[in-house]
């Protein structure tokens, strides 16, 4: 890899909530960080920059950033991190060509365990690094996120599991930008893990109509289908030999109680304001996957159904 005083060329693939501050942090730090955006958000990248509020990075302004809807703009990178949700992910990654070298890695950071393989399927999995993120951000407006919780972690590797000179420099970078580079060592465990606690809390708190992750938790009969929904998908990864501990279930309980009260899920809000949802990757991989491993998850296929069925409904289509 090749990049720059500032730091490794990276491009960042969707300015949202994750995209716009691990971006925006970079750029801050100096780094060559190119943004591929499109519609209101790059025109507000170009106009006025990319803004960061709140939370420990406290306010920072980068104007003038890099930003272009077309990719050969950009031109190489060493990195991608590919920021979109779930629905655009195939299209995004079939728009990467021209940014890529012949030793370009691309991240995914997607709230699900199908990610890396969609990704893969189109890139090849010597692209891919499977990755995570832990950043609490909300966009506020177009090119203004506004970050809510501590420093925002990206953890990946390879996808075997081993830690190249790729991986070393772009966590290097991140950390360099007051960003935390975690080091997964089973990054596949660490998305299943994840995707343990997410789906239940963002598929119930749609099908409530929008409770909160305090109500779903204090509420006897929500608390029991959350934990219910948590042990389908346990059971699940287990039989698909993913590494996940024993405690798991216990671990994602314990990660629940402690999150602010007032937090709702990503997947929940877009339901409810009828945005295209990350159900399919969500909900819909747990009943999928399930049904793979020969695991009944009735709880989770209750859900899956109740969300599929409004969102049908929503669009205009009954089934």
């Amino acid at each position: 890899m090749t990049g720059t005083a500032g730091g490794l060329r990276v491009a960042v693939v969707g300015a949202g909530a994750v995209g716009g501050y691990v971006g925006g942090m970079l750029a801050a730090a100096g780094g060559d960080v190119r943004f591929l955006a499109r519609g209101e958000t790059l025109v507000a990248l170009r106009r006025d920059g990319l803004r960061i509020t709140g939370g420990p990075s406290a306010d920072r302004h980068m104007p003038g950033v890099r930003a272009s809807a077309d990719p050969a703009e950009l031109g190489e990178v060493d990195a991608v991190l590919l920021c979109v949700k779930t629905p655009q992910l195939t299209a995004a990654a079939r728009a990467l060509a021209p940014l890529l070298g012949e030793d370009t890695a691309v991240v995914t950071v997607q709230n699900g365990v199908e990610a890396p393989e969609q990704v893969a399927s189109v890139l090849g999995r010597d692209r891919v690094l499977p990755g995570l993120a832990r950043v609490v951000a909300v966009p506020v407006r177009p090119g203004v996120v506004r970050h809510l919780g501590p420093p925002g972690a990206l953890g990946f590797t390879e996808w075997d599991g081993s830690v190249s000179k790729r991986v070393l420099r772009l966590r290097e970078a991140l950390r360099a930008a007051s960003l935390t580079a975690a080091e997964p060592a089973d990054v596949w465990a660490e998305l299943w893990a994840k995707f343990l606690v997410v789906v239940p809390v963002g598929s119930l708190g749609a099908a409530t109509g929008g409770a909160t992750v305090g109500e779903l938790r204090s509420r006897a009969g929500t608390r029991r289908l959350l934990v219910a929904a948590m042990r389908e998908i346990h059971g699940t990864a287990v039989r698909l030999g993913i590494g996940l501990p024993d405690d798991a279930v216990d671990t994602a309980v314990g990660l629940v109680d402690r999150q602010a009260p007032d937090a709702t899920s990503s997947l929940q809000r877009d339901v409810l304001a009828g945005r295209p949802s990350e159900l399919d990757a969500w909900t819909g991989a747990a009943v999928r996957l399930a049904a793979r491993a020969g695991h009944r998850a009735p709880v989770l296929e209750l859900l899956h159904e109740l969300l599929a069925a409004r969102e049908a409904l929503a669009a205009g289509a009954p089934h």
